[in-house]
């Protein structure tokens, strides 16, 4: 509250400067003012105007309906702008696919979809979308790879059309896949060379071990060693109708958007036997203490972490509160004290993140060598204190709004909402928690945030992971255990 005062008082000021300069303006270019001219003057309101009142997403009108191949295909009709946007989330397709020896594969298999299929190359499918008005594309996460597409309304057809043709047809043409490894041998270059790189690397096998969500960031040899039939191979088995799952919104009707999904998806079939589903991740780790060291470095990147729990868990909706509060935002705890108090970092924060198979609880920030100690005594004070004292009704309403409103903000937009569901079905929520969601998030209490803030932000379950310069900040560290030291 503080600072929500501090800002107001700031805005206030700023809009009173500029109130007064354009009272003044005619003065200031003349002169003197005439004396007929009346004095203005510019009072803001004492208090401003109370919050509205919180609203749900209204329930969302889905049709569903699941073709004969597996392929499940939900549309949902929106009648705003003259656009029709389609997702295709596969499931058990993304990075928790990857072999220990291949991490980063489920990357370059998403980003090579869009780069030459059977029918056409790369430009050719680039000019194709452009001419419907719109794109097509892939990324890749834990849980899944999603296909992306949009175009005019009147182009829905050939747009779901070209969306299959780079979902189940693509070529990984040599050439493409050549330039793919070189964009990629570079982008890992360079982000190996950042703290946060290694430092979120380090915390990742620290809390998962060796299940593969802990196996994410790529290497130079898993890079060199992707080759066209590899990513051939990948593709025939991760993609496969009966693990996917098409959503089709926009100005569109329900059957005319079922038949086009038929016409573009109806004859693929699976091909051999599935992967076997991502395992569960553990939910608890011996706490490990690392440093990476960094020689020179004048700052210290710390992150702190431990296991958390899948999004289906009946906690998913306190921790989010929990976050909120904690490290989530401007205003959270972990940022305002670090930040806006004490001026040790930029930006520090503290959150949950929750996946289909397991989750994770990671903190952390940038902050001065000089203060890497007292930085982690902060930390632990504030995750002490979310497990121990009931969070005010002032700093509950704040986080809730604040997270409910930025949910309901991003369901406006077409093409979010779309990806949306198609991310909450590949973590395992069903459609129906977009409309509960925010609901749910209004009726959890402060007893509740405290008692998942003491379960998953206890400080003696984290483990603490410090990239920088040993001879600088070892010192600071001895009072949190016995460090193993990581050469660079």
């Amino acid at each position: 509250m503080k600072h929500t005062t501090m800002m107001n008082s700031r805005l206030s000021m700023i809009v009173a400067a500029a109130l007064l300069a354009a009272s003044v303006g005619p003065v200031l270019a003349q002169g003197t003012a005439p004396a007929s001219t009346p004095a203005r003057t510019n009072v803001l309101p004492k208090e401003l105007p109370a919050y509205g009142k919180e609203k749900a997403l209204p329930a969302l009108n889905i049709t569903r309906h699941t073709l004969a191949n597996g392929l499940k295909v939900w549309v949902l009709p929106r009648n705003s702008l003259p656009r029709v946007d389609a997702v295709l989330a596969v499931r058990g397709a993304g990075s928790a696919a990857d072999d220990a020896q291949s991490p980063g594969f489920s990357d370059l298999l998403a980003g090579l979809l869009n780069e030459g299929s059977s029918k056409r190359d790369a430009r050719a499918i680039a000019e194709a979308a452009q001419a419907l008005g719109g794109s097509v594309g892939a990324s890749s996460g834990s849980d899944g790879i999603t296909v992306t597409g949009y175009s005019l309304a009147s182009k829905a057809e050939p747009m779901l059309q070209l969306l299959a043709e780079v979902a189940r047809l693509p070529a990984f043409p040599d050439s493409e896949v050549t330039l793919a490894k070189a964009n990629a041998l570079q982008a890992l270059k360079a982000s190996s060379a950042t703290p946060r790189f290694r430092a979120e690397g380090a915390l990742g096998k620290a809390i998962y071990g060796d299940h593969p969500y802990g196996n994410t960031q790529p290497t130079a040899a898993a890079i060199e060693a992707t080759t066209p039939a590899a990513l051939r191979a990948a593709h025939a088995q991760r993609f496969r109708p009966d693990h996917a799952l098409l959503i089709i919104t926009g100005r569109v009707q329900p059957q005319q958007a079922l038949k086009m999904a038929q016409a573009a998806f109806g004859d693929w079939q699976a091909q051999g036997t599935a992967l076997p589903d991502t395992p569960a991740a553990p939910t608890s780790a011996a706490p490990a203490r690392l440093l990476l060291e960094r020689p020179g470095s004048v700052q210290a990147t710390l992150r702190v972490g431990r296991p958390g729990v899948p999004a289906s868990d009946p906690d998913y909706v306190p921790l989010r509160v929990a976050s909120g509060v904690m490290g989530e935002g401007f205003s959270s705890r972990i940022n305002v004290n670090l930040r806006e108090e004490k001026g040790y970092t930029y930006g520090a924060s503290a959150r949950a993140r929750n996946l289909r198979n397991g989750g994770s609880i990671v903190g952390g920030a940038d902050v001065r060598n000089e203060v890497t100690g007292a930085s982690l005594k902060e930390f632990d004070a504030e995750y002490r204190r979310i497990g121990s004292e009931l969070v005010p009704e002032d700093e509950m309403l704040m986080t809730k709004r604040y997270l409910a409103g930025s949910f309901l903000v991003g369901a406006q937009m077409q093409g979010r909402l779309a990806n949306t569901i198609a991310q909450q079905w590949l973590i395992g929520l069903p459609p129906e928690f977009l409309s509960d969601y925010v609901p749910q998030l209004m009726k959890v209490s402060a007893e509740q945030v405290r008692d998942v803030g003491r379960k998953y932000f206890a400080p003696e379950t984290q483990s603490i992971v410090v990239v920088g310069d040993k001879a600088a900040i070892s010192e600071q560290l001895k009072a949190w255990g016995e460090f193993k030291t990581v050469p660079k």
